[in-house]
């Protein structure tokens, strides 16, 4: 029986929090170790030059990445594991799909109408005023990331929704006009991973800089955890487990009994302070390791680079015999 395809793509702008740890890295590298699925995991540098116009940014940024998916040990061997400007097929495919995707259909995507949304907003009178062509096109060149391996599953977060709907409809198009070529893709999105909030209590996220490293200092990451969001409570005083950002971040790293034994802490009024004291000790606990590899994977970049050029003849190797179909059904295979 043919594996399920799964693709993730990790865009290499910022450095890795523990909302991308928990919300995206952990469940994925879990879902790597199922002998069912065929993995893919890509870093996604093209993806990052839309947002980001600092070549040392993008460069720093994939190194982290790279490096802490592979100091949390997701095995190469079992997976792919590329980055995406390793694989010239991914922004072929991107022209070829682009000569038959809708503009209509990218006049759709959440993004674009936001950046729009926003200039009408400010007064400005032409709508498109600094909207690049990467932002409008963003969704063709994630559906070729897609359609590239003709990956089955997709796990997203419910943002990311639109785009690998809009990777189906531009797969079905190309398919009416060419032949089934591409498998249509599914979302996956499992809500029982956590998406944790910043220490400000809104999303954790680069862009409102609330986030807690996953990989700083041990110094550092009780900084950050002593900054998380709390309310006036005395010692003593019950505290409220749905709205606590501590019991929220506890949740995201403790195990079931851990669990109820933090909601009888605060049931019992844990003091704030004790109770940022314990997390801290819990996240420290499980970072400890992987922290160790990722700074010794950091001061090797000739072992990263390695690892990332493996896993580019992997993926090409697998796209090449799809990359020759789509030619061929288009016109562009050789002269007869």
């Amino acid at each position: 029986m043919e594996k399920k395809r799964y693709l993730t793509g990790i865009t290499t702008t910022g450095t890795p929090h523990l909302g991308n740890y928990v919300g995206a890295i952990r469940p994925a590298i879990e879902a790597s170790k199922n002998p069912e699925f065929d993995s893919y995991y890509f870093l996604a540098n093209y993806h990052g030059l839309i947002k980001c116009k600092d070549p040392a940014q993008i460069q720093q940024s994939t190194k982290e990445i790279a490096a802490t998916w592979l100091a949390l040990g997701l095995d190469t061997d079992a997976s792919t594991f590329y980055r995406q400007s390793d694989v010239p097929e991914v922004t072929e495919l991107c022209w070829v799909i682009t000569c038959s995707t809708a503009k209509g259909l990218m006049n759709r995507a959440h993004a674009y109408k936001a950046a729009v949304q926003e200039n009408e907003q400010s007064g400005e009178t032409d709508p498109d005023k600094g909207i690049t062509m990467g932002l409008f096109s963003y969704p063709v060149l994630m559906a070729a990331d897609i359609l590239i391996f003709n990956a089955h599953k997709v796990p997203v977060g419910r943002d990311q929704i639109q785009h690998v709907e809009m990777a189906r409809d531009v797969a079905q198009r190309f398919n009416h006009h060419y032949g089934e070529i591409f498998t249509l893709p599914e979302a996956v999105v499992d809500d029982s991973v956590a998406v944790l909030k910043g220490v400000d209590g809104r999303k954790m996220s680069k862009s409102y800089n609330n986030f807690i490293a996953l990989f700083s200092t041990e110094k550092a990451l009780k900084k950050s955890i002593n900054k998380v969001r709390t309310n006036l409570l005395e010692p003593g005083e019950p505290k409220d487990i749905d709205d606590s950002l501590v019991f929220e971040l506890w949740q995201a790293f403790a195990t079931p009994e851990q669990v109820s034994y933090m909601e009888d802490q605060f049931k019992a009024g844990i003091a704030w302070g004790q109770a940022k004291k314990e997390l801290f000790e819990l996240i420290n606990g499980q970072l400890q390791e992987p922290r160790a590899r990722y700074e010794e994977l950091m001061a090797k970049p000739d072992v990263i680079e390695a690892e990332l050029q493996k896993g580019a003849e992997k993926a090409r190797e697998r796209c090449q015999t799809l990359m020759s179909n789509v030619r061929k059904a288009v016109g562009l295979s050789k002269i007869k």
